[in-house]
């Protein structure tokens, strides 16, 4: 039996921080907190730093970006994918689900063709530095991309799906002029291309709740949670929960977060949107659904490092304890994604967990176990 004692830490669990505290890891999980004994366990001093589970990162976007850093120019996706996993793993997220958008086929790696072979070589990547899983976006007015994600579903590729509607006038993009800007700055489209697009979005959106309806269907008989998309208002939630989301990403205003929460919806906002401030779109703020009690999760969305940093500022910018920032991104995904074997510090789960310590004010990740087994170090001291 392979055991590691670790010691000397500030452990964090689901309600407190346990000062000057110790944990077991055997065999990949977690053994025992402050165990009695630990026989020829290797002890491990953290000189104080603190000791958190590893993080549960429901929706990145960063691995298109590692494919595609700018438009039309593309690396290798072993590279790529290996260049992710090291840096979810120094970001301190032990599960990562790389979000992929199946959308219409000009859209670069968003090219529903291109997605799927992104996506089966995610899932064939598995866990190496961190355990990899697959979030498919389903653009819904791209009927196209039904079979194919239907495909990718009975193969077990995917471990999230999630329904997004970026048709101009409602959501995330609340005019024309709005998602044409997008377009043509993620996607180097011209004016007449954008608009040849958008016309193509809104001619194909007849149908496109029964695609919803089929897809839902599928994954829920796989065990795959179903998550709604810039809700922007109860009436959209009811209609994705009726559909079978248990999940609803980034609701655009405190109507909608909070009739996902009636409905017992699991909420997702973005850490980037602690760290600046706001919403790139002008969105609700996620520090005003923490304040508010409506946010569940924070996911990194397109920034991996951005949980840790957003997680340690809390706090202090809403006014709670550490341990109750630190589910928002270990426990409560964990549940919502139906991880039920990780995201806390308790006997009998996985011994995924991540050792912070901190520089210039700053948390960085100075261990990190996935299962048990230390896949990464940093290898610098705390400041103190």
């Amino acid at each position: 039996m392979k055991k590691e004692l670790l010691t000397n830490c500030r452990l964090v669990l689901p309600d407190a921080v346990a000062e000057n505290s110790s944990l077991l890891i055997e065999d990949g999980y977690i053994a025992a907190i402050e165990p009695n004994g630990a026989g020829k366990a290797r002890i491990l001093d953290l000189h104080g730093a603190y000791l958190m589970p590893g993080m549960i990162d429901l929706h990145c976007d960063a691995l298109e970006k590692e494919i595609e850093p700018r438009p039309n120019v593309l690396f290798p996706l072993d590279f790529a994918i290996a260049q992710a996993d090291r840096r979810n793993a120094q970001a301190g997220i032990t599960t990562v689900f790389h979000a992929l958008s199946f959308a219409h086929g000009e859209l670069g790696v968003r090219n529903r063709d291109m997605a799927a072979e992104i996506a089966r070589k995610v899932h064939d990547y598995g866990q190496v530095m961190v355990d990899n899983r697959v979030h498919g976006r389903y653009e819904i007015t791209d009927e196209k991309s039904l079979p194919v994600l239907s495909d990718l579903i009975e193969e077990g590729s995917l471990g999230m799906i999630s329904m997004m509607d970026h048709t101009p006038g409602q959501g995330q993009f609340k005019d024309l002029a709005a998602y044409r800007n997008y377009l043509e700055r993620t996607y180097a489209k011209s004016v007449d291309e954008a608009n040849a697009l958008i016309q193509q979005k809104i001619n194909s959106a007849e149908g496109a709740y029964h695609r919803i309806g089929i897809l839902a269907q599928k994954a829920r008989r796989a065990s795959i949670r179903v998550a709604s998309h810039d809700d922007d208002g109860p009436q959209r939630v009811k209609t994705m929960f009726t559909l079978g989301a248990t999940v609803s990403e980034f609701p655009v205003n405190y109507e909608a977060a909070q009739a996902a929460c009636a409905l017992g919806l699991w909420t997702v906002f973005g850490a980037p949107n602690i760290l600046r401030g706001g919403s790139q779109t002008g969105s609700m703020k996620a520090i005003e659904a923490v304040h508010n009690n409506v946010a569940g999760c924070l996911c990194s969305d397109y920034h991996p490092g951005t949980l840790l940093a957003a997680v340690f500022r809390l706090p202090r910018l809403a006014d709670i304890y550490l341990a109750d920032a630190i589910r928002l991104v270990t426990v409560n995904p964990a549940k919502a994604a139906g991880l039920e074997n990780r995201g806390q510090i308790k006997a009998g789960k996985r011994a995924d967990l991540a050792s912070v310590s901190f520089r210039k004010q700053l948390p960085y990740i100075a261990h990190l176990w996935v299962q048990g087994r230390l896949t990464y170090h940093e290898g610098s001291e705390s400041e103190g």
